[in-house]
């Protein structure tokens, strides 16, 4: 059944829509910190020709920036997906998911999310890595 996504943008959907838009903006954020401090680092590794080895150290800020972009187009928090939480409201205004086949639907997609995100941060590390400098 497909929802439209004005409904999703304001209701707790298990599994498919935990955070409201202020909270997709907040993911948003992290994503370009993320971005940010990747670039930063590329930019330090390509001056001091950094060796081989040393470029993995980018995983860290690249998987930052993974996990801010799925989670701001998912529109769902892998941490409340695990928490068991949702929030639509104020920054910080948590609210307890009560069913467990709606919790464990949760914990799959936060599952998903993690593992995208991984896979998005790993593939542009290899690509790092590759790179003749």
């Amino acid at each position: 059944m497909k929802m439209n996504s004005k409904m999703s943008d304001s209701t707790y959907i298990a599994g498919t829509c935990n955070i409201g838009q202020k909270e997709i903006r907040r993911r948003q954020f992290v994503a370009g910190v993320g971005l940010f401090f990747s670039a930063i680092s590329l930019l330090t590794m390509i001056s001091t020709s950094a060796p081989r080895g040393a470029r993995l150290g980018i995983f860290i800020p690249l998987m930052v920036a993974a996990v801010g972009y799925v989670q701001s187009r998912s529109k769902f928090c892998l941490a409340y997906g695990f928490a068991g939480t949702f929030n639509f409201g104020k920054l910080g205004d948590l609210s307890r998911v009560s069913d467990a086949s709606d919790k464990a639907a949760d914990r799959a997609t936060a599952l998903k999310i993690l593992g995208k995100s991984f896979m998005l941060a790993l593939i542009a590390t290899v690509v790092v890595i590759a790179l003749p400098f």
